[in-house]
């Protein structure tokens, strides 16, 4: 799985949290509050777009280098896949 496509599974959804004023990631009885940089990546994952190009996105956005971009979402990303929050699929 070199380039795979993030998405969020089903019952795991991205929300503001008004009351605190940040992004939180929720999923059945659990919240994971977000700081500014999970909630960039979050928000790009549409689970359409491959890894690769959500992190040139990023990379372009924040003008960034795209190699400590890629391996920072990936850490960011396999980390949600173990916790259950993130699916990665290869088609």
């Amino acid at each position: 799985m070199t380039d795979p496509i993030p998405r969020l599974p089903r019952g795991v959804r991205l929300h503001h949290d008004r009351v605190r004023g940040h992004m939180v990631l929720l999923a059945p009885e659990r919240a994971l509050m977000l700081d500014d940089i999970g909630t960039a990546i979050l928000s790009a994952v549409d689970g359409q777009s491959r890894l690769s190009g959500l992190a040139a996105g990023l990379a372009a956005r924040y003008d960034a280098p795209l190699a400590e971009i890629t391996a920072d979402m990936r850490e960011f990303l396999d980390d949600l896949q173990a916790q259950r929050l993130l699916d990665y699929a290869d088609a």
